[in-house]
């Protein structure tokens, strides 16, 4: 049995009502979502100017359209939560949370009630459309969890309400990864749900192993990636390991569930709750089709302004053959490019595509992390069963002096594990100046 419907009513989110609402606004969507997406924006709007000193400062000056409004970044909510909340609204009747900071600028953010309520009604719409009972479905969460005290606690009893169970990310090895599987030979879990790179490496796990999880435990529907991009590559290993669908969902705790869908395809906006623009450095709108900065609004948080909210990551958006809103490509972090000694700019996401292409010719990598020391020097850090050689060492080095077409340095060593966030979170790239 989920208990979460019932332990969200005891906390004061209406879900059942929520529910109903978010029919009634999906009905509006597909009705005329261009005048809905005007009606929805144009509420929030007036609502933070009139009630939040805070954003009624921020957004100061002679903005004559919402696109003249400034972008809200999160280097701006870095203060105090209470200075940030509207009229009527405190942490005791607002939802509170904290972002996970993979992004380097954490800060504790606020939900009203009713809004939360709808995010967590529009997040069981989504799953149920693609197949994921989450009131049946036993979920298999792979996960970051604090180590210990009272938070640990905390967490593990949010796993039970939830119907889920957590495993604990921060252990790669192989012991752990075989009580992973005992654990799926004996409980009927539906699905799976977790970061991306912790996914794909146990699944490398079980490709080593000649296993798919779908024949030690046949109840399993399908799997979710989330919080980290997905790659061609380690989607299709995914579903040889797996044995099952895979899913990417892509959100924040900021906003909820942003898109959702299939892998193999465009990923769906959530354009009931949220508004979704790709703008360019200067914050102008660039055309569908076309990389930019992923800026989004929140239409119904009333405890807290999103308003042309920059989330931090670079993607693509465009209309599919329905007139749909829909993410077709995401491009990572802002910020996550190499800056070689010339002053080219490399995006992150593709000199780690690049090296991840050559790197797996080993076949026994199981993940990495690049960090850029200084222009001109690289450290490869790597985690695998047997050290790579001389003659594999040098063609990772050949590859990459080619893809970048200049003379850089590069270390490439050998770690037992990698650093992770505090929430499990991998990051792929790192730059160090």
């Amino acid at each position: 049995m989920n208990l979460t419907n019932l332990s969200l009513r005891f906390n004061g989110f209406n879900i059942a009502s929520a529910k109903k609402k978010l029919e009634a606004l999906k009905r509006e969507v597909s009705t005329d979502s261009a005048q809905y997406s005007i009606k929805r924006r144009s509420e929030i709007l007036e609502f933070h100017l009139k009630h939040n000193s805070f954003y009624k400062t921020h957004a100061a000056g002679n903005f004559t359209n919402w696109e003249s409004l400034p972008v809200l970044t999160k280097t701006d909510l870095q203060k105090p939560l209470k200075e940030r909340l509207s009229n009527d609204f405190s942490r005791r009747n607002s939802h509170v949370h904290k972002t996970s900071g993979s992004s380097g600028n954490p800060f504790i953010f606020a939900k009203d009630k009713y809004c939360h309520a709808l995010t967590w009604a529009s997040i069981q719409a989504l799953y149920l459309q693609a197949g994921v009972n989450l009131s049946t479905s036993y979920e298999a969460r792979f996960y970051g969890i604090p180590q210990s005290g009272m938070v640990y606690y905390k967490e593990r009893l949010k796993d039970v309400l939830s119907n889920r169970y957590r495993f604990s990310i921060f252990d790669a090895s192989d012991q752990n990864f075989e009580k992973f599987i005992n654990r799926f030979k004996r409980v009927e879990f539906g699905h799976l749900n977790g970061y991306t790179s912790t996914l794909v490496l146990f699944a490398h796990y079980l490709r080593s192993k000649n296993l798919v999880l779908k024949q030690i435990c046949p109840s399993l529907t399908h799997c979710i990636v989330t919080a980290e991009v997905l790659l061609k590559d380690d989607k299709l290993l995914l579903e040889q390991q797996l044995g099952i669908p895979v899913l990417n969902e892509y959100g924040s705790s900021e906003t909820g569930v942003i898109a959702f869908g299939s892998a193999e395809n465009s990923l769906k906006i959530d354009t009931a709750l949220l508004y979704v623009e790709i703008l360019d450095d200067l914050n102008k709108p660039v055309p569908n089709g076309t990389s930019g900065k992923i800026v989004i609004t929140s239409l119904f948080n009333k405890a807290h302004p999103f308003i042309r909210y920059q989330i931090g990551d670079l993607g693509v958006i465009n209309l599919d053959e329905h007139n749909n809103t829909v993410l077709t490509n995401l491009d990572g972090r802002i910020g996550d490019f190499a800056i070689l000694p010339s002053g080219k700019r490399v995006p992150a996401l593709a000199f780690y595509y690049v090296t991840k292409a050559v790197i797996e010719d080993s076949g026994n990598v199981k993940e990495f992390i690049i960090n850029q020391n200084e222009p001109h020097k690289f450290t490869i850090n790597y985690v695998a069963d047997i050290a790579l050689n001389e003659v594999q060492l040098a063609k990772i080095e050949k590859a990459l002096k080619a893809y970048l077409n200049q003379e850089i340095e590069f270390d490439i060593v050998k770690q037992l594990f990698l650093d992770r966030s505090k929430r499990g979170k991998l990051r792929q790239f790192k730059r160090d100046f």
